[in-house]
């Protein structure tokens, strides 16, 4: 009979390459690598172990071609049972101090997720894990009334989206998110959206009448406006072609948006910055944005794999652009730079980007949403006022 084996070794750091960021785990490509048959329609090409683990276990064929009988890495969703919903960050580059995200994971798969790391805090990988086992907070528009109706809430906008996908494909059936905006909209409450998904139009009722108090905008991110690469990039995520679909929608429907061309790959689709930022506003769009691709921790590897797996020719010539925007490393982490980078190449594709918005009228004007409606929610046990 066969069957599948599986090997345990010690999980220790070892000393990274030159110019490479992190630590790297002892473990080749093909070690690591999973059949792409068995992760159809993943983005990552791996599934090793988390960081805090103490061992790392790769499967292996024993001999009798065991690795043939694994089934495929299908979905699975559990519940996670958060007492509190909003985070609270202090980091001086971004634009929010608030966020919230009902799910943990993300089924989009993007290779180059940022957020991938966070699974290595549940003993899970930042692999195929990531894009697989998802956490679900169905509880999570009755926790957020009681937080807005805490003693001493201080209502700004709250950021949605900013870590997974608000609209990933389980939002579909567990409409999470559209809980949320109930809240949201009943407490007046203003909220700004990152997506990748066009599923974010389902709930244009709701943003619409938000939109015309000044409470509600959307980001869309467009990576590519070529399919194969979005679809080999960010597998399970909308086309190009729905994303600006959903773009116009919304703006048709009054509701500010925004398109942001992240992440910005240098060698991969860095050309297609202009294209972008054109065909959002034929859309609609009056705003845009963009971010430098970011390989922090795990991401880097991941995003190493998948770029040798499907674009080998580029291989040398993605990470050597990436060094000169990184201070010679894969990633750095200051504020203020690892959104945009730094050197040359970081300030030409800041310049074509502001050059081609001026052209096309976008960032004439910044929208700031409004508190100036919000209405706390009564607390449970409050006696409701008579006048």
């Amino acid at each position: 009979m066969s069957r599948a084996s599986s090997v345990a070794r010690k999980h220790p750091p070892v000393t990274p390459p030159p110019g490479s960021a992190g630590t790297l785990t002892p473990f080749t490509e093909l070690e690591a690598a999973i059949d792409r048959e068995r992760r159809r329609g993943r983005g990552a090409q791996s599934n090793v172990s988390g960081r805090y683990e103490t061992e790392a276990r790769t499967a292996f064929d024993d001999g009798w071609q065991s690795l043939d009988e694994l089934p495929p890495f299908k979905t699975t969703v559990a519940v996670d049972t958060a007492r509190k919903v909003i985070t609270r960050n202090d980091s001086p580059d971004i634009g929010f101090d608030r966020s919230i995200n009902p799910y943990r994971g993300c089924e989009h798969g993007c290779v180059y997720c940022f957020a991938r790391p966070s699974h290595a805090y549940l003993g899970l990988s930042p692999g195929l894990d990531f894009e697989s086992k998802l956490f679900a907070k169905p509880d999570a528009p009755v926790l957020l009334e009681k937080e807005l109706a805490a003693e001493g809430y201080e209502p700004k906008m709250i950021a949605i989206g900013t870590n997974t996908d608000p609209y990933q494909p389980i939002e579909r059936d567990s409409k999470i998110m559209r809980g949320i905006l109930e809240v949201l909209e009943r407490t007046s409450h203003p909220v700004g959206i990152v997506t990748k998904s066009a599923l974010v139009t389902r709930d244009i009722d709701i943003l619409s009448r938000m939109a015309k108090r000044n409470l509600a905008k959307v980001a869309i991110s467009v990576t590519s406006l070529d399919s194969k690469l979005a679809r080999t990039m960010e597998p399970r995520a909308s086309t190009p072609q729905r994303r600006l679909e959903a773009l116009r929608m919304l703006s048709e429907a009054g509701i500010p948006t925004t398109v942001m061309v992240a992440p910005v790959i240098p060698a991969l689709n860095d050309s297609e910055i202009e294209r972008i930022l054109d065909a959002a506003a034929h859309a609609g769009v009056r705003e845009a944005s963009y971010v430098l691709l970011r390989l922090p921790l795990e991401v880097r590897d991941l995003f190493r794999e998948w770029l040798m797996a499907n674009y080998p020719d580029r291989y040398r010539r993605v990470f050597a652009l990436i060094r000169d925007m990184r201070n010679g490393r894969d990633y750095d982490s200051q504020w203020g730079e690892r959104m945009k980078g730094t050197g040359p190449m970081a300030w030409m594709i800041g310049r074509r980007f502001e050059i081609a918005c001026e052209k096309l009228g976008l960032n004439k004007r910044r929208l700031r949403l409004t508190t100036d409606h919000f209405a706390k929610p009564k607390r449970g046990g409050q006696q409701l006022s008579l006048f």
